[in-house]
């Protein structure tokens, strides 16, 4: 069994994520210690691939928010709102849901039916 670390760069920023061993991590502590030391860089943190700690799993581009305890994704569009509870974003709008593709129109803030 693995654990996954984020490799954290400026404000939080996640540049990637890596696996240890269970028996090297054997606690978020001795992960991220094993990590100093391998790749000489201070700032790690454990992350999960299912979201299942820290409220998402960590990726590139994601942020790692302190205060929330929580790996963010960027923000898709300006008028999407950050959800306090899973920390991710939502439209103004909610998504139809009803079987079609659509697509968000940031100009109109509303959902566009795809043409094919």
């Amino acid at each position: 069994m693995t654990k996954y670390f984020a490799k954290l760069g400026l404000n939080n920023k996640v540049l990637t994520v890596e696996c240890v061993n269970d028996s090297v991590a054997t606690t978020e502590e001795n992960g991220i210690n094993f990590l100093k030391e391998l790749h000489n860089y201070p700032d790690w943190i454990e992350a999960s691939k299912d979201g299942s700690i820290r409220k998402n799993g960590a990726a590139i581009g994601f942020t790692y928010d302190e205060n929330r305890d929580a790996f963010i994704p960027p923000q898709p569009y300006p008028s999407w709102t950050l959800n306090e509870t899973t920390c991710q974003w939502e439209p103004p709008v909610a998504w139809p849901g009803d079987g079609k593709k659509y697509g968000w129109n940031e100009t109109t803030k509303s959902w566009d039916k795809e043409i094919r």
